[in-house]
């Protein structure tokens, strides 16, 4: 989402490299343009202008590093403001004191605070929680049943709410029935509307005094930018929310949302929702969102989704293949399945360093998200033996394979194409000690070789 604001920001650190020194002058004219680049994101308007001015005061008072340029100290300067202005360290969610611990999702309709409130509790019981939903929005035609259907996809238990209950009531039943059966983690999904409202906040306001809240997360819509602010603004102001939720940022918007919001409101962004997958929810880390806004990567979050689709056994079987050049269409499908859990191709791009400079060159590939869904179906059209030996293909087969995967021929020999290739370079990197292993052989000394 925030490949515009990437690309100004490279222009202006591309024309600071040029000069030879930093003097007052030029850093002057970056901030100007850094300033123009904020703003263009949809950042508010006095949180860019901070912003700036943090910037050229440490920028000009800083003596320069003769191990950097004058365009690498300006980085190191902007992204440490970067880092605070995100909100400095990574927030978690309060789960110690007082069980059950009780946190209520706010935000106005439409913020995805139902889909968000099932992505919690999947990420919460993945941690060996045990959360309990519960439906408090009885305005909205079947919010109740669309958080039982998450619940029912997550197997995780909901309460069984009504439309003839008032919220307050069904948070404090929710409540003793969590203390009874012993779930240590209860989610309220409340009911928004679409804007800021007197009802609304009596209603929120009831239920913080009812039961003791361990947080109130605002949940915003990063599309919809300073707009999201102003709300979590008013949010704060009436309930003291703990936090903030921002949904749809791995869509188009500007950033701004996520760039202004912890500076206006005093509270941090603790989760970004990445998608419409329910394990698609992440813990916000702000320096790794300064190094994706200023094209550095974000190399710890690519491993740790990684690690989280990646079985060590299964890794370790694999690599076992490819040194026996065993690797078969059906390895190659359990591939794709991982890549696709780990997110978009989109977003795991975004994690590589470096990624901005080559999407800026004419002919630099694109990823495209239809071509490995295409592959996964012709792969999927085969017959076991045919994946497990895919010489045995012959054009009939192709002919058959194609009409089964919705495809033709061509992109069926394109994929069978691609693999014998990947197969080729596999068999000489075998070849070679530590190649697919990362470790290379010692030569032993000559009286000890066999």
């Amino acid at each position: 989402m925030f490949e515009n604001l990437t690309d100004r920001l490279e222009g202006v650190f591309k024309k600071l490299r040029g000069h030879g020194t930093l003097t007052e002058d030029n850093i002057q004219d970056a901030m100007r343009e850094v300033r123009m680049a904020l703003l263009e994101a949809d950042v508010h308007f006095k949180v860019a202008k901070e912003f700036v001015a943090s910037v050229t005061e440490k920028a000009i008072g800083r003596e320069v590093s003769k191990s950097l340029s004058p365009g690498q100290q300006v980085i190191k300067i902007v992204h440490e403001e970067l880092v605070n202005l995100l909100g400095g360290n990574t927030e978690q969610i309060r789960l110690d004191g007082r069980q059950p611990v009780i946190i209520m999702m706010a935000g106005l309709q439409g913020s995805g605070k139902t889909t968000t409130s099932g992505k919690l509790a999947a990420m919460l019981k993945g941690k060996g929680r045990r959360p309990y939903l519960v439906p408090a929005d009885i305005y909205r035609p079947a919010a109740i049943e669309q958080l039982q259907v998450l619940g029912d996809r997550l197997e995780i238990p909901v309460h069984p709410s009504n439309t003839d209950t008032r919220p307050v009531d069904i948070c404090r039943q929710a409540v003793a029935i969590a203390e009874e059966k012993n779930y240590d983690t209860l989610i309220i999904d409340t009911a928004g509307r679409l804007h800021v409202d007197e009802s609304l906040m009596n209603e929120l306001k009831e239920i913080q005094g009812a039961v003791k809240l361990s947080e109130i997360l605002f949940v915003a819509d990063a599309m919809t930018g300073q707009d999201a602010v102003t709300v979590a603004e008013k949010f704060n102001q009436d309930l003291a929310i703990t936090g903030v939720v921002l949904t749809k940022m791995e869509g188009d918007a500007r950033g701004g949302a996520a760039l202004s919001i912890k500076n206006v409101t005093g509270k941090p962004i603790k989760f970004v929702g990445m998608g419409e997958a329910l394990d698609a929810l992440e813990v916000f880390h702000p320096d790794r969102a300064a190094s994706r806004i200023l094209g550095m990567g974000d190399v710890l979050t690519l491993i740790e989704k990684a690690e989280a689709v990646v079985d060590r056994k299964e890794a370790d079987k694999l690599a076992k293949k490819l040194r026996k050049s065993e690797f078969t269409l059906e390895d190659f499908l359990d591939q794709i399945q991982q890549i696709k859990k780990m997110g978009s191709l989109e977003q795991i791009l975004d994690m590589v360093p470096g990624i901005n400079k080559l999407r800026q060159l004419k002919d630099a590939p694109r990823p495209d998200e239809k071509e490995l869904f295409k592959t996964e179906a012709i792969i999927r059209s085969m017959t076991r033996s045919e994946r497990r030996n895919y010489m045995i293909i012959n054009v009939s087969r192709r002919e058959r394979i194609a009409a089964g995967s919705g495809t033709s021929i061509a992109d069926v020999n394109r994929v069978l194409k691609s693999y014998a290739a990947m197969l080729k370079m596999m068999k000489k990197m075998s070849g070679k000690p530590g190649a697919l292993t990362g470790q290379k052989r010692r030569k032993l000394p000559k009286g000890l070789r066999r």
